[in-house]
């Protein structure tokens, strides 16, 4: 799976004018299935996102993580990460999972999310979303799981 973290003040997102997941202080994951990817995947960028020391600590330096700054998740899907843009100036998407598949993993992760973490906000599976954020830092990550 692929993902891009992005540490964040406060973070929104709307469809069709309303805002259906919001978070303030923590984490905003944009996330991608590929194909062949399973739950094992699912569990593995949890884990490491759950544990991720990027806030800081009395010192200024990243020492914390979201669970330890009692931060939101908020979870949006994005097949877009998946983006090939090597054969030309058009980005194929062929390395996403279908679209069920897709949807499947991304309600996985949400759902082990919702057990593992106290406030977890989620985007819509394929709806036009609009995302707003406030950038702390700023402190963006990719991160990718096999």
């Amino acid at each position: 799976m692929i993902s891009v973290i992005q540490r964040v003040r406060q973070a929104r997102v709307d469809v069709a004018g309303a805002t259906i997941g919001e978070i303030g202080v923590g984490l905003l994951v944009l996330v991608c299935a590929e194909r062949g990817d399973s739950e094992a995947q699912a569990d593995k960028l949890l884990a490491k996102l759950l544990k991720l020391r990027i806030f800081s600590d009395e010192a200024g330096k990243m020492n914390r993580s979201v669970q330890d700054v009692n931060g939101g998740l908020l979870l949006v899907s994005q097949f877009t990460l998946a983006a090939d843009t090597s054969g030309g100036n058009r980005p194929s998407f062929t390395g996403a999972a279908a679209p069920d598949e897709g949807r499947r993993l991304y309600d996985y992760f949400v759902a082990q999310a919702r057990a593992a973490h106290p406030e977890v906000q989620t985007g819509e599976f394929a709806a036009d979303m609009q995302v707003h954020l406030v950038n702390d830092g700023p402190v963006t990550i990719p991160l990718t799981v096999r």
